[in-house]
């Protein structure tokens, strides 16, 4: 994986776009090595992962100079084909959609360009820390074509309808002040790795079953009906209630409480 780094610490695997030579952009190895290192994290026991990258940029976009060389001369051969995602996706959107998938938690620490395939990859993350450099765009339509990361599955799901037009027609970066007002970002942080880890953290210290059937029931939340929601919910509770991890996150709770009336 030269173009990612995967690390494992406390439960938290940390992803890292590795190619800061050009500002993260994103060619067929990345590409290759954003979905394996998915996968690679889906078979681990961490509970919970950080997104970054390395140098001046979360990630620019595609690697506009090699795109003639990934999609070669057959575009709809290459776009067409369902290959990843159990059928869903194309390799392209994978890329955003693998993370959106992952059972657990993903928190994406931005800064600088997040451009393109980079707020794709972004969009992917359960939740966006920016810091204050950070500049967000859904550029596909300056290069004559669309988002087709994923963009329009995940940005539908936070941001208003006329935001998103504006996102897309102009394709122009949004600054992470506005970025927030608009929900494309969960919150700021001067420094959003640092930020991004404290999170991490915090997650990680939970049931890693809890973690997972919550993030199931979130997903499920998007698309359901409000019957099947509420069947989810009590499925997935009674699969937690009474288990030895759920008694042990309740007896470590209670010896934390303070002290009160004796």
């Amino acid at each position: 994986m030269s173009r990612i780094s995967v690390t494992y610490e406390n439960h938290i695997a940390h992803v890292r776009l590795t190619r800061s030579d050009k500002m993260n952009a994103v060619d067929q190895e990345m590409i290759t090595a954003i979905i394996a290192a998915g996968d690679e994290i889906a078979a681990s026991d961490a509970r919970v992962v950080v997104l970054s990258g390395e140098g001046r940029a979360f990630c620019a976009g595609i690697d506009i100079g090699s795109l003639g060389q990934m999609i070669g001369v057959d575009p709809a051969g290459q776009l067409m084909p369902r290959t990843h995602g159990n059928g869903t996706t194309n390799q392209w959107q994978e890329v955003a959609m693998i993370w959106s998938r992952l059972p657990i938690p993903v928190i994406a620490a931005l800064h600088g360009p997040v451009f393109g395939a980079g707020c794709q990859l972004a969009l992917g993350a359960d939740i966006r820390i920016a810091g204050p450099d950070t500049k967000i765009a859904v550029m596909e339509l300056k290069w004559g074509i669309v988002p087709d990361m994923g963009g329009m599955v995940l940005l539908p799901k936070l941001v208003a309808p006329d935001v998103m037009r504006k996102l897309t027609y102009t394709a122009t970066p949004v600054l992470a002040d506005q970025a927030l007002a608009w929900g494309l970002v969960t919150e700021l942080a001067d420094d959003p790795l640092a930020a991004a880890f404290a999170l991490a953290t915090e997650i990680a210290g939970r049931s890693p079953s809890a973690i997972r059937a919550a993030k199931r029931l979130m997903t499920l939340s998007e698309t359901a009906s409000d019957t099947e929601i509420l069947l989810a919910e009590s499925q997935e509770q009674a699969a937690l209630v009474g288990t030895p991890e759920q008694m042990e996150v309740v007896a470590a709770t209670l010896q934390k409480r303070p002290a009160v009336f004796k």
